[in-house]
């Protein structure tokens, strides 16, 4: 069940809850409600921050019992030294609300003084991410084992219109962030192509918007022939999903946002190694960000036009699927020699974006999980950016940060074209090793001559390998945050 957060003015001392967390950045000091909450607790916060046994570093936490009629449980989180406060309150709410999970604590406090509306957004879209976790498949534990999943939570700060809107456009972005995590940790044969458009549609249905929805029919006689080189090997149906949100003025033309869909990539012929193969479900990341913006858009009700464009299918060897050194004809009309067709979704999303024109997009901001060059480039800390328009590169990146989804620019330069030059077809699909994620945004550039476009590369951003302390091992939400970040900042 989703957590439900609400707002309330009490003091620190006054809260009666399961656990109280508190936000300190580094040099931590008491003052207000938290050294009326501390004497009831007999000093023992001021003592702890004396004796260093905590300093507010980031991510850090100490356990305090809490005092009698008050909290249960104080924890104590640090923020380290703050330069993006409303980065650092989303981070540390991740943090606390994964304590909370932890420990059964099933409702929760959350003071770090008083919170103006972005903050409070902040807060409410860190506890949210911190409350998730994908239990679907798990078989319950007995009820004697079983912890409290948080449920409830309450900011102590004014109950002002502002905390009140920013409570709710928190929750709108934690709820997409939550469906792109549940979307992308389903397995391969849960989430499938014709799952992902089932999805789309309820949240077209659900926020009046208009949905289409290609199978392989439809596109066999669109022409598009690099997507369904991909989906040949599959007996599923692969989908193109086109949703149009219409929360501008009539006419404007719409932000477009494009997501690789590939629900399982075993690499095709070109197939991938054994070991972590099963991590290929993630490779459909881009479309859950492009379904979690669009929830998020839907419930924020943002005057501006947005349309979402998913390309979906698995990448499967099999006696029908593509061969490398076949050549295959685009939407576009361009032909592509397939060289590796382990490089299946810069072939899907050269079809999607060639679609993508029917819409006579204001901008196209894709996103895929397209190359491990890009880890090897960024490690798992950046997205890769790609374009040519400095401006759009800046404000792709702004919005970003504004997610706490960072994002670094890499070129675009003509001479990388040259790796793509094909002996028999106008391009081949993959240049090679050097400069792999620069060649597979090449790649994709020759699919966008007629509206401004941007690339982001999220294989190292998409999904962690390891825990990250604000969110378990598996998918991280990104690029959600980013799509819904832009489009905010084009609705102003």
């Amino acid at each position: 069940m989703p957590l439900s957060i609400t707002i309330n003015a009490g003091s620190a001392a006054e809260f009666t809850g399961s656990l109280l967390g508190v936000a300190f950045s580094d040099e931590p000091k008491l003052s207000g409600t938290l050294v009326e909450l501390d004497q009831a607790m007999a000093g023992a916060i001021q003592r702890s921050i004396e004796l260093l046994d905590f300093r507010g570093a980031r991510d850090e936490v100490l356990h305090l019992t809490g005092p009698v009629g008050g909290p249960r449980r104080v924890v104590l989180v640090g923020m380290g030294k703050v330069a993006d406060r409303p980065g650092a309150f989303r981070r540390s709410a991740a943090v606390t609300a994964r304590q909370a999970m932890k420990l059964g604590a099933g409702d929760m406090g959350w003071y770090s003084g008083e919170l103006d509306e972005r903050d409070t957004e902040a807060v409410t879209v860190g506890l949210i991410a911190g409350a998730w976790e994908y239990r679907n498949l798990k078989t319950p534990l007995p009820e004697s084992e079983r912890r409290r999943p948080l449920e409830q939570a309450v900011l102590l700060t004014s109950n002002t219109d502002a905390s009140k809107r920013g409570v709710a456009t928190g929750e709108a972005i934690g709820a997409g962030q939550s469906l792109a995590r549940t979307l992308a940790m389903m397995p391969g044969n849960l989430c499938t192509p014709e799952f992902l458009a089932a999805t789309a549609t309820e949240i077209a249905n659900r926020y009046g918007m208009t949905i289409t929805v290609l199978g392989r029919d439809e596109m066999e006689a669109e022409g598009m022939g690099s997507f369904l080189a991909v989906a040949q090997g599959t007996p599923q149906d692969p989908k193109l999903i086109a949703v149009e949100y219409r929360g501008g003025p009539a006419g404007e033309k719409p932000v477009t946002l494009v997501g690789k869909g590939l629900c399982f990539d075993s690499g095709g012929i070109s197939i991938k190694p054994a070991q972590s193969m099963e991590d290929m479900k993630f490779d459909m990341c881009g479309a859950a960000g492009v379904l979690g913006a669009l929830e998020a858009v839907g419930r924020m009700k943002l005057p501006v036009n947005v349309v979402g464009l998913i390309g979906s299918t698995t990448n499967m060897p099999s006696g029908t699927a593509v061969n490398p050194g076949d050549v295959v004809r685009s939407h576009l009309g361009k032909y592509i020699e397939i060289i590796n067709t382990d490089a299946e979704g810069r072939l899907v999303l050269a079809d999607v974006l060639s679609y993508a024109r029917r819409f006579d997009p204001a901008v196209v901001v894709d996103a895929a999980t397209l190359t491990g060059a890009c880890v090897i480039a960024l490690g798992h800390t950046a997205t890769g950016v790609f374009s040519e328009d400095e401006d759009l590169i800046a404000e792709v990146i702004a919005a970003g940060k504004r997610a706490g989804e960072p994002g670094w620019s890499l070129p675009l330069w003509d001479e990388y074209k040259e790796l793509i030059k094909s002996d028999v077809a106008d391009i081949k699909n993959s240049g090679g090793r050097a400069a792999g994620a620069v060649t597979a945004a090449m790649f994709l550039k020759e699919f966008t001559e007629s509206y401004p476009w941007i690339h982001l590369d999220i294989a190292g951003t998409a999904y962690s390998e390891t825990d990250l302390g604000t969110m378990p091992k598996g998918p991280t939400g990104v690029p959600t945050g980013t799509f819904i970040e832009f489009v905010r900042g084009r609705s102003t």
